[in-house]
């Protein structure tokens, strides 16, 4: 009896153990090389809205924290890969105005410029329906920053994903948020990393679907596409072929969308990867698709199933013609993915 009452104790707590572990259902999954936590511990409680740049230095990854999105004391922190760790979160960038009075910051967006700075944009202010842009940069790969510098009025930089080059302009893709709820897309354009600008008109939402947080692909034959976090649990799209400069109306993809960021990126083999969560309610599972044409996408792998929240994916693609993704983990940690596309097991989405 009483080695029956052990055995039972012991399975007992093995099951507790592996029902509290943190998993992921891509932790064996075909095409992945690498996952882990940018970090274990951290000063801060809470962390969210993570982007991801390659460096002549290795991998940088950015995302707000602190006690909880919308706080004062939200700043934004960089974590730099170093050999096959990721240094401690460093803190780059806070809302502080004077001795009495601080804004959270949020929504870094990372920026490799080809022979150039590594920039960091992010947004300062109250809400979203109220914040700015801001600028740093990093001559070092992310070691140390230049000063702040505010973005001029009415123009915010990449809201959430990473901009684009085409043709010696870079493409921002942004959003603005209004009293009322109004959500609406626009691309912002720099050809000098954000000392002047250009901007689109807000692009037609002839079905009202309410959308913010673009993400943009290039195709062959000189289209563009952005595709969109939308209100009508819809990803939604929009097209243009002109360079940036004009967008066609909005219209629904065949992905869900549970009101919830998205990010895509244009592979070396001439694939499209996207990561999202595949459901019209919630922020679980978080997936994975590829595409040829940025309109027809297979399940590439599902990257995690269990309740909870993990959104908000950033993904570049690497030299080597690797994906890399960093997305939220319950809001305690942000998780980084390392896939080889080749390697892959593509199937149909149900």
């Amino acid at each position: 009896m009483l080695l029956r009452v052990l055995l039972v104790l012991i399975t007992s707590a093995a099951s507790a153990a592996l029902v509290g572990a943190p998993r992921s259902d891509a932790a064996e999954a075909p095409g992945v090389l690498v996952q882990e936590f940018l970090h274990e511990s951290a000063p801060f409680p809470s962390c969210h809205a993570s982007t991801i740049e390659e460096t002549p230095a290795g991998l940088v990854a950015a995302y707000f924290g602190g006690s909880d999105e919308g706080n004062d004391d939200v700043g934004i922190w960089v974590s730099r890969q170093t050999g096959k760790n990721w240094s401690a979160p460093v803190e780059v960038a806070n809302g502080v105005e004077s001795p009495t009075k601080r804004y959270p910051c949020w929504n870094p967006v990372l920026y490799q410029q080809p022979g150039g700075p590594l920039a960091l944009f992010y947004k300062v202010g109250p809400s979203p329906i109220k914040w700015w842009g801001m600028l740093i940069t990093s001559t070092d790969n992310g070691q140390t920053w230049s000063e702040p510098r505010r973005l001029p009025d009415g123009i915010l930089g990449p809201i959430k994903n990473k901009p684009v080059a085409v043709k010696g302009v870079l493409l921002c893709p942004s959003s603005t948020e209004h009293e009322g709820g109004a959500w609406k897309g626009h691309v912002e354009r720099t050809t000098d990393l954000g000392q002047t600008w250009a901007k689109t008109e807000s692009i037609a939402d002839e079905g009202q679907f309410g959308v913010i947080q673009p993400t943009l692909l290039t195709h062959a034959d000189g289209r563009l596409q952005m595709l969109f976090r939308a209100k009508r649990r819809q990803i939604a799209e929009s097209w243009s072929t002109d360079g940036g400069l004009t967008w066609s109306a909005l219209a629904a993809t065949t992905l869900p969308n549970p009101n919830s960021g998205i990010d895509a990126v244009n592979l070396k083999d001439g694939r499209m990867l996207l990561v999202y969560n595949h459901t019209a309610r919630g922020r679980s599972p978080l997936n994975v698709a590829i595409s040829t044409d940025g309109k027809h996408w297979k399940s590439a792998t599902v990257l995690e199933t269990e309740r909870g929240e993990f959104s908000y994916p950033a993904v570049i693609c690497t030299a080597d013609g690797h994906a890399h993704i960093t997305y939220t983990w319950k809001r305690k940690k942000i998780r980084h993915v390392e896939i080889d596309p080749a390697q892959v097991v593509l199937k149909e989405i149900q």
